[in-house]
């Protein structure tokens, strides 16, 4: 992927380039390496305020936030603060499938905080939305956190 990327600025092209940066920081995060997924999120971020290219924002905050927590800040009002923005971010563009994946980790981040009825009444909602597709992972993920936060 970077050499990909590489060659499309080396191009001069930088259109398409912020999902492939937060696909690299999402390979980052979950193979434990924070600060090379956060440095690849600065760039997708700065990519998306060049190009106006806002399609994978809220993915990308989602993301952030993600990466704070394995950074193992011990205040998480940062990673909160980068959920609530990518749920408002989606709610904007009405993506539902990146709002159920900002709420799952805002709610996930609630429970570990103790804060289990609040979890369960952000994420709710956003599942009750889907009608179709509960084998895919991110709902699957959201029923079983819901199952935890309920019982």
């Amino acid at each position: 992927m970077r050499e990909g990327l590489l060659s499309s600025q080396n191009a001069g092209t930088k259109l398409g380039q912020a999902p492939v940066l937060a696909q690299l920081a999402e390979a980052y995060w979950r193979t434990g390496q924070t600060a090379a997924g956060l440095q690849a999120l600065t760039e997708a971020l700065a990519v998306m305020d060049t190009t106006s290219e806002r399609w994978w924002a809220a993915e990308t905050y989602r993301l952030k936030g993600e990466l704070l927590l394995q950074q193992g800040i011990l205040d998480a009002s940062g990673a909160e603060t980068c959920f609530q923005h990518a749920m408002d971010i989606a709610r904007q563009q009405r993506a539902k499938s990146w709002e159920l994946r900002a709420a799952t980790s805002l709610a996930r981040l609630w429970q570990q905080q103790g804060q289990r009825a609040e979890a369960y009444d952000l994420l709710a909602p956003v599942y009750g939305w889907f009608t179709e597709g509960f084998d895919t992972a991110d709902l699957q993920e959201a029923k079983a956190l819901l199952e935890e936060l309920a019982g």
